[in-house]
């Protein structure tokens, strides 16, 4: 098996049971009604999504681990691992077939919500660019999220244990940056706290642009806890 057949069936394996279904559904449902109800879309009359964009931290919060927990907890459960482990696959290949599944399926759910702009450009032109900038930044803010809970999840006994202490983890890094609301520290550890937490890069994005340092810190997080959860593969080897 190679890397695309291990993506294949990672994929299958989502679909197989009702996670992928129940993820998807939920996030569509309750991101779009809050956005068109409790949001007051409709009522402000403007063509804006930042309301819609502005959920999605503590969403994932909740629906990222929902995806991550099995990644690794439920081979170990099932006792799948150590015949993956044997795979002509390298560690890296390992890792990225399982972070891709999940990616898919983060793509996915994203694009469930394109019908939100589409029908109600009937309101006014949305700014394409801008659109473009708060889906990206909110794609880099799922797929940092997956890696967390996907490392979480290598290093669990069970997908409860996964999904509990990689909500925690989330949940931590998402609000970092309002420690300094509570403990009032120094002003650089304020400024640190903030620049550690997704909220403060992601803010940008949220506005439709596309900033570079937040870019690059997405994809550090995203490399540093991939690059975890391969030394944890390499130790169980």
């Amino acid at each position: 098996m190679n890397i695309i057949g291990l993506y294949k069936k990672e994929i299958k394996s989502y679909f197989n049971s009702p996670i992928a279904y129940l993820v998807v559904l939920f996030f569509v449902l309750f991101s779009n009604i809050y956005f068109l109800f409790f949001n007051q879309f409709i009522a402000r009359n403007v063509a804006d999504l930042r309301g819609f964009f502005a959920l999605m931290p503590l969403v994932f919060i909740i629906l990222i681990p929902s995806i991550t927990m099995r990644s690794w907890a439920e081979e170990r459960k099932s006792g799948t691992e150590e015949l993956l482990l044997t795979l002509p696959l390298t560690n890296w290949e390992l890792v990225l077939a399982k972070y891709f599944s999940s990616l898919t399926l983060l793509l996915i759910m994203l694009g469930m919500t394109l019908f939100v702009p589409l029908t109600l450009s009937a309101l006014g032109d949305f700014e394409r660019g801008q659109v473009f900038g708060e889906y990206f930044g909110t794609f880099l803010l799922g797929a940092a999220g997956l890696a967390i809970g996907q490392f979480v999840s290598s290093v669990t006994s069970n997908q409860i244990s996964a999904y509990i202490f990689s909500v925690v983890a989330i949940l931590f890094i998402t609000l970092v940056g309002d420690i300094s609301l509570f403990l009032n520290p120094a002003a650089a550890i304020s400024r640190l706290f903030s620049y550690l937490s997704f909220t403060f890069h992601y803010e940008s994005f949220r506005k439709g642009l596309i900033d570079t340092r937040g870019l690059l810190y997405f994809l550090l997080i995203i490399f540093y806890f991939l690059y975890l959860n391969v030394k944890v593969i390499n130790l169980r080897k």
